[in-house]
């Protein structure tokens, strides 16, 4: 037997009972049995139809809406309509003194308008008074605005999450806090992913599985936030623009978004700066073996990659192509790109 139908049977006999005394209370007798009979079954079918959409129907749909909500939509509420009772309350005594009827109606009539209010304004206006709260909250622990950064947070962004190099990176612990990847940056992920094209696809699909390996691997925790930033609609202004929010730097491999974000005193952690910092460092006069695979752009040189991708051009090399030699460096060369190291045979 489900609720509902237990509803509509108790719905049923509570209203046929109402109109039964309805029917009495109305002028009709024992004797008037047509009458009294004719307004209980009446009570008893609007009771048995009636009774779920006013009763577990409203019920069910507003324990799905809150299901659905976001936490923080969902503290907003509360907040606000306990803010909405409050001012209610304090209003109570002036509107009780009014005369009859409004004395017994305008308190209670007060409580639903203020409660229905505070709910509204408050849940409108959640994400800005989060914002407001975790910036103070940063300001009183001691982080100054775009000077220090807060230790605790770190921000993703789309195109670290689909490198997929983050996920190494967390693994040796050498990032210490959370990760935390924004609700625009996943609906980004998901946007990407859904793409017609396939190569945006195939780029999509793989940070979703990478963010979901983060969360299973990674030692320190990443969280998905619904902060968001209604002011701007660019991915890459709201990223920045939450960063200086948390006072917290952004981890990524964008170029554009590295250099917009330090113009606004926002701290980057860049990937691709951090891989070219760890790459072995050799000076010239150094020996290393290097196989040779291919040409170079000018006459007579031969091209080679160590592990970590440094490209390595040795003079005069060209004739030893698919073969492992030793070389010996002669010039280093950093370049936007990365490291180039310029070399002759042994």
């Amino acid at each position: 037997m489900s609720l509902e139908f237990i509803f509509r049977l108790a719905g049923m006999v509570v209203v046929a009972v109402v109109f039964f005394q309805l029917a009495v209370s109305l002028g009709g007798t024992w004797q008037d049995v047509r009458v009294v009979s004719a307004m209980t079954l009446a009570g008893a079918a609007l009771g048995l139809i009636l009774t779920p959409y006013v009763t577990i129907r409203p019920f069910l749909a507003a324990l799905r809406r809150i299901r659905s909500m976001p936490a923080s939509q969902l503290i907003a509420g509360v907040v606000g309509l306990m803010l909405g009772l409050a001012v209610a309350a304090l209003l109570t005594p002036a509107l009780a003194n009014l005369p009859a009827p409004l004395g017994d109606l305008a308190p209670f009539a007060a409580s639903i308008i203020f409660g229905y209010l505070g709910i509204a304004i408050v849940v409108m206006r959640h994400a800005d008074i989060f914002n407001f709260f975790n910036t103070r909250l940063a300001r009183e622990i001691g982080y100054r605005s775009g000077k220090a950064r807060n230790e605790n947070v770190v921000l993703l962004d789309t195109s670290v999450i689909i490198d997929g190099r983050i996920a190494d990176i967390s693994r040796t612990g050498f990032i210490g806090e959370t990760m935390l990847v924004p609700g625009f940056v996943l609906n980004e992920l998901q946007h990407i992913a859904d793409s017609s094209d396939p190569l945006r696809r195939n780029r999509g699909r793989r940070g979703l599985d990478m963010l979901n390996k983060l969360q299973k691997e990674s030692v320190v925790p990443i969280r998905i936030s619904d902060m968001d930033v209604d002011e701007v609609r660019e991915v890459d202004d709201k990223l920045v623009m939450l960063a200086r929010r948390l006072h917290c730097p952004i981890v990524t491999n964008d170029y554009n978004l590295n250099r917009v974000a330090e113009l606004q005193g926002v701290p980057v952690l860049s990937i691709n700066e951090l891989t070219n910092a760890v790459r072995a460092i050799f000076l010239p006069g150094e020996d290393l073996d290097i196989r040779i695979i291919q040409e170079g752009k000018e006459a007579g040189q031969g091209v080679g990659y160590l592990d970590d991708g440094t490209m390595v051009v040795v003079e005069n090399g060209k004739r030893h192509i698919n073969r492992t030699i030793t070389v010996t460096v002669t010039k280093v060369l950093q370049t936007s790109a990365g490291r180039m190291i310029f070399a002759q045979p042994s």
